[in-house]
Parts: C-alpha cells; structure tokens; sequence
C-alpha cells in the first residue's frame, strides 16, 4: 500500500521513467549543497572572516612584505572555502541535462518498441509516448537553470565577499590608526 501523498510521485514516475529518479536524486543533491552553502556563508564565513579581521589587526607588523603575503595567504584560504563546493555545484548543474536527454531517448526508444510491436498505427499512443518522453528533458533543463541561477549567485556573493575582506582588513588597520 502506497501512502496517499506519495501517490502524485509514483505517477510522475510512470509518466517520466527511472531517469526522474535519477534527476530528482542529483536535484536532492544540488539544493542540499545549495542550502549547505547559505548557511556558511550566513553563519560560519562571517565568524571565520571577524576571526581574520581580529588576527589581522592584533599583529604588530602589518606594512612589510611578510606581513602583506601573510595577509594574502590568509585571505586566499578563507575564499577557497567559500569556492570549494563549486566545481561540484557546476558538475551536478550540467549533468542535468544530459540526464534529461537520456530520459528522452529510452522514452524514444521503448515508444518505438512498443509501436514496432502493435500491427497498427495508433497515432495516440505514438503521441503519449513522446510526451512520456519529454518530460525528463524538461525536469533535467528545469533542474539545470535553477542551479545555474543558484551557482551564478553564489559566485557573485564570493567575489563581492572578497573584496569585501580586503576592505575590511584595511578599514580595521585605519581605524586602529586613528
């Protein structure tokens, strides 16, 4: 027995294939890191980057070469957690589609399978089949252009916090000056 509120997934899978599963799984996985990247960047990068400003300002040295560089390398690291779930981000994000073409092709194939089966031309049947067939290529693109908007998004707050850091680490330099 099939609970009542999984009944619409169990007929979106018969309508669209094993390959919706498949989509709906690396969809899971795409907003679950999506997700998982708004809260660092809401909670742990803003403690770690106050933690940076603070180690900053309390050295001594801070015009030489060596204390620049340092500055440099403490920055760097701080951003490439921010960029590290990226490549992934992007990898699910184009995998979408083809996942989506994929769908559509077996879709494709067993419609043409089962209408080399049946002696007659049954045009309905060819039509529910095509449609059967598309709707994993329109769940993958879908899929894909959320992500694409949630990885554009994500690297623009990643160069705005950038720049954002290296003013802040000069700005906290001046106002200890001051």
């Amino acid at each position: 027995m099939i609970l009542p509120w999984l009944e619409p997934l169990e007929r979106l899978i018969e309508a669209g294939g094993i390959i919706l599963l498949v989509i709906m799984a690396v969809a899971t996985a795409l907003f679950g890191l999506a997700l998982e990247r708004l809260w660092y960047v809401r909670i742990t990068y803003r403690r770690a980057r106050r933690r940076l400003i603070q180690r900053w300002v309390a050295r001594s040295d801070h015009l030489s070469w060596s204390a620049l560089t340092l500055r440099e390398v403490w920055t760097r690291q701080l951003i490439a957690r921010l960029r590290r779930p990226l490549p992934w981000l992007r990898l699910l994000v184009a995998l979408c589609p083809l996942l989506g073409l994929l769908g559509t092709v077996t879709g494709m194939i067993s419609v043409f399978d089962s209408l080399s089966m049946s002696e007659t031309n049954q045009a309905r049947a060819m039509a529910d089949g095509v449609a059967r067939a598309t709707l994993p290529t329109l769940s993958g693109m879908a899929v894909a252009v959320v992500g694409l908007l949630f990885t554009s998004r994500l690297e623009h707050i990643i160069r705005r916090e950038n720049q954002r850091l290296h003013d802040r680490l000069a700005r906290a330099l001046e106002d200890t000056n001051a």
